[in-house]
């Protein structure tokens, strides 16, 4: 028994020749034929593999005395199988790296006007009044308009003859006085005297008509108002007013 070339004898065909010998793996002896034989189990063959992918075969089909066994033939490929079926949807994956901040987009349409608000007249303010009397104004003091034209939010005041400021912002100023006598009229801010302005007439039975103004800007709650000084020939009859008013020209 062994290897003769690439063919190893062994096995049932070791069996078959020394029926008497070979049993249990043991050394035997036997008379037979030209001399007595000596039997030694045979070594474990080396693992083969089949052409056809099989990783054991039995010793009976590779193991033949007399038979050698050259490569096997290439294995044929066979045809693409049908697709499977579609799997379940996967875990969401994690977020990528932010991208870079997009071009603005086009201007989008005019909206449609809102609905007026109630907010709206506290940012305006205006006022016209009327001299109330045919009497002249005291002298040095608040001149009195008692007779109201317009006064939007009710900034001016004709028991004090004062304008008081809500919304602060610039104003505009301005008097148109009917007068018999000379007149110095002065405008006062919180007490302090912006701007002057006097008509010296003398005597005479012409009435005459004089006129001031300007703009300035006003904090809250700060007061504007006429005052004169030794020269108040300031009338108020039916036939020649005399009125003082003011606005805001933009609210600040």
């Amino acid at each position: 028994p062994g290897y003769h070339g690439d063919v190893y004898i062994g096995g049932d065909a070791w069996t078959a020749w020394f029926p008497r010998v070979a049993r249990k793996g043991r050394t035997r002896w036997r008379d037979g034929g030209e001399g007595s034989v000596r039997y030694t189990p045979p070594p474990t063959p080396p693992p083969q593999v089949h052409s056809r992918g099989h990783d054991h075969i039995s010793k009976r089909s590779l193991f033949c005395p007399g038979v050698v066994f050259g490569p096997g033939q290439k294995p044929e490929g066979g045809q693409k199988g049908e697709p499977g079926v579609k799997g379940a949807v996967g875990k969401p994956g994690r977020s990528g790296v932010r991208g870079d901040k997009g071009s603005p987009g086009p201007e989008g349409a005019r909206g449609e006007p809102g609905e007026s608000g109630s907010a709206g007249s506290l940012l305006q303010s205006a006022f016209s009044v009327a001299r109330g009397t045919a009497s002249p104004p005291e002298k040095a003091s608040p001149i009195r308009f008692t007779s109201v034209i317009t006064d939007v939010n009710k900034d001016y005041n004709t028991e004090t003859g004062r304008f008081r400021c809500r919304v602060p912002g610039t104003y505009y100023f301005v008097y148109h006085a009917s007068s018999e006598e000379r007149l110095c009229l002065v405008f006062k801010l919180d007490g302090t005297s912006m701007a002057s302005f006097c008509d010296l007439t003398y005597g005479g039975t012409k009435r005459q008509v004089s006129s001031g103004g300007l703009a300035t800007y006003l904090k809250k709650d700060q007061e504007v108002w006429l005052e004169t000084n030794d020269y108040n020939g300031m009338t108020g009859k039916p036939e020649g007013n005399s009125l003082f008013s003011g606005f805001l020209l933009k609210p600040h």
